[in-house]
C-alpha cells in the first residue's frame, strides 16, 4: 500500500491543546442537543470549549443563520445542525 504524503497527513494534536466553540441561539432545541454532546466529550477528554451567541454577534450570525448549531474545531467548521459525539470524538482524538 501507498503511503501518505506528509502534506496531507495531519499531525497529531493532543486532546487538551485543542478548542471548541459551539455557535447557536437561545431558544434553540437542535443547540441544546449539541450543547449536551459537546459538553460530554470535551468534559471526557479534557478539551476546552465555548459558546458563542450569533445574536450577539454579527460575524457569527451572517457566516451561520442557517447552520445553526455549528460546531468549530480549531476554528474550522466541523459539523452543523446535529453533533454526532463518536465524530466529533474521533476529530478530537485523531482515532
Amino acid at each position: 500500500m501507498a503511503r501518505m504524503s506528509p502534506f496531507f497527513r495531519r499531525k497529531a494534536v493532543p486532546p487538551g491543546e485543542r478548542s471548541v466553540t459551539l455557535v447557536g441561539r437561545p431558544g434553540c432545541h437542535l443547540c441544546d442537543d449539541a450543547r449536551a454532546v459537546v459538553e460530554k466529550v470535551c468534559g471526557e477528554l479534557g478539551v476546552p470549549w465555548e459558546e458563542k451567541d450569533i445574536t450577539h454577534d454579527r460575524r457569527l450570525h451572517d457566516a451561520y443563520w442557517e447552520q445553526i448549531p455549528v460546531v468549530l474545531v480549531d476554528g474550522e467548521q466541523h459539523t452543523f445542525w446535529r453533533v454526532d459525539e463518536g465524530r466529533l470524538r474521533k476529530e478530537l482524538t485523531g482515532n
